[in-house]
């Protein structure tokens, strides 16, 4: 007689949190629970647009001089390697986004697909944390310059409380009210709320007024340039250039933002990955060029930490192009801001779709078409945070989630190629799950190898010690030609990452290299939400995740053609 006792907790856990999301291979229909598509109005131009505004921000106006104080004229290389990184990282989120262009979720949704239920959430909860924060962080930066804007007005200026913009006083040590960051954030959500197309407007604007004011930065800036100010050009050697970079990283992450915008792309096979690329060509470009005149223009112990570009053009007697970096931070902040809010609400959307959040966050807006319930949300949450927090104490557990659910996304290419081909051949189940167990192996390898380099650069101190990194080098190089032969399928349709595996297996190392650059804090950040995570998917995400079925496809509302218009 057979058993028909219920499966234990246990069970039921291992089995839901192994599931992978099976999608549709056409790129004009979505499967959701419930409401509408949203629409694709979004072509190459916004796109690249979308991706510039979500990078230069505080990276360009801020960043650049926090650099430059420890790498000297060498900010200029951190800046590149950081850039060489993220292309890496671009690359592979191109090729995902190619083979996945019908819906929302970004690297949750790639993990969901290549992976299982679990990891995704994780991979959710790590990057949605980080957003949330630097939300906050940036809402309360927009603040402050835009009461500096303010009080270029003579009969406003040192009238402003600080409460107002800047941050009242820290009451025990977290707490400090900030008024003016709350109201920034809820224009930007009630812009958002209205549609995509004018928050492409909003977005258009203002990238576009921030490129101007850079470009001119630049090239006023090139006429005041000392050459003696770069040398030396890297006065605390090379291993402060390397950690520069792990700073400069987190300054190029916008290509994150183009992926989530799947949903309400025209032609998203070939958009996004022109999008994603090209949007970080041009910042890498920028950020290049605004580094070598701030090192040109001024000696790098001499570059503030708050308005490094502001303070280099005042020392030059250039104070209307101060004004213009003043209006260009604004701009910069505000787009940052934008695209982080409408990033975090398709995040939302996607896994609402799926059942391991309520399903409040799936709705989108009949009229609108835009996930109004998840917007408000994710301002709420910034508004909280910015409001009545100094969440510049938190800055130091930034980026972890980012670096991680990276990591999984390149680790995502190489699995999607064995899956592909490998099904279709190979019809013993127990002979795919070995192969699959085999390579994923290979992939934890060369991400413990890139902890290990990481470790061994931060804390040793000898030249000659240094040797002892190659040894977890070499270990990823082997593990890497192993994934070589378990490399079922030479390109994937669409946009085809190049060197697989060997290009997202350096993405990984590199990635997880930089995540052991990071603080103490940051690391047990990781930890505790990765326990909080499973818990909430224990508890509620296995039991009302929502296996989606081909009754539930549904056509997305494209834009008219180019030849009809």
């Amino acid at each position: 007689m057979r058993d028909s006792s219920p499966p234990s907790f246990f069970s039921r856990f291992c089995t839901s949190a192994l599931r992978a999301k099976p999608l549709s291979n056409s790129p004009d229909v979505v499967r959701i629970n419930s409401g509408e598509g949203l629409v694709r109005r979004l072509g190459p131009f916004d796109l690249i647009l979308l991706g510039i505004g979500a990078s230069i921000g505080a990276g360009i106006f801020v960043v650049t001089g926090t650099v430059a104080r420890d790498a000297g004229p060498g900010v200029t290389i951190s800046f590149a390697l950081a850039g060489a990184s993220c292309v890496l990282n671009a690359l592979c989120y191109a090729e995902l986004a190619s083979r996945f262009p019908a819906v929302v979720g970004g690297a949750y949704l790639y993990t969901y697909t290549a992976f299982n239920e679990l990891t995704a959430f994780l991979v959710f909860t790590q990057m949605m944390l980080d957003y949330h924060i630097g939300a906050a962080s940036i809402a309360r930066s927009l603040a402050s310059y835009v009461v500096n804007v303010f009080e270029l007005i003579p009969f406003l200026k040192h009238n402003i409380p600080d409460w107002i913009g800047h941050g009242g006083k820290e009451i025990f040590g977290f707490i400090s009210i900030n008024l003016l960051a709350p109201v920034l954030l809820v224009i930007l959500t009630l812009v958002l709320c209205r549609g995509v197309g004018e928050s492409s407007l909003v977005n258009t604007i203002m990238t576009t007024t921030k490129i101007i004011i850079v470009v001119v930065v630049i090239i006023v800036g090139a006429f005041e340039v000392d050459d003696s100010n770069w040398s030396p050009f890297a006065p605390n050697g090379f291993k402060s250039v390397l950690t520069g970079a792990t700073v400069a990283f987190f300054a190029y992450v916008g290509f994150d933002a183009v992926a989530n915008s799947a949903e309400e792309s025209k032609r998203p096979q070939r958009d996004l990955p022109i999008g994603i690329i090209g949007s970080l060509v041009i910042c890498i470009a920028l950020y290049i060029g605004v580094c070598l005149v701030i090192t040109g223009m001024v000696p790098y112990k001499f570059l503030g930490d708050d308005a490094p570009l502001a303070q280099a053009f005042k020392s030059k007697k250039l104070n209307f192009v101060s004004i213009l970096i003043s209006i260009g931070a604004v701009a910069g902040l505000t787009t940052t801001l934008l695209v982080g809010l409408y990033v975090q609400s398709r995040l939302y959307l996607g896994i609402g779709r799926d059942g391991l959040l309520p399903a409040v966050f799936s709705r989108v807006h009949p009229t609108r078409h835009t996930p109004i319930q998840s917007q408000i949300w994710v301002g709420f949450i910034a508004c909280l945070l910015s409001g009545f927090l100094n969440v510049h104490l938190l800055s130091h557990v930034l980026s972890v989630g980012s670096l991680a659910g990276y990591s999984v996304v390149a680790a995502c290419v190489i699995s999607l190629r064995w899956k592909d081909d490998i099904g279709n051949r190979i019809s013993s189940t127990t002979l795919v799950l070995s192969h699959r167990h085999e390579g994923i192996i290979c992939i934890v390898v060369v991400a413990c190898c890139g902890f290990c380099g990481g470790i061994l650069f931060r804390f040793l101190v000898s030249p000659l010690a240094y040797i002892s990194i190659v040894i977890p080098v070499s270990i990823a190089v082997l593990a890497t030609v192993s994934l070589r032969f378990r490399q079922e399928q030479r390109d994937a349709p669409g946009f085809s990452c190049p060197w697989v595996p060997a290009v997202p297996s350096l993405c990984i190392f590199v990635n997880i290299f930089l995540f052991a650059q990071l603080h103490y804090e940051a690391w047990v950040r990781f930890v505790v939400l990765s326990i909080v995570a499973v818990g909430v998917y224990a508890f509620y995400g296995q039991y009302h995740a929502n296996p989606v079925t081909d009754r539930e496809a549904v056509t997305y509302q494209k834009a008219p053609d180019e030849e009809a218009l």
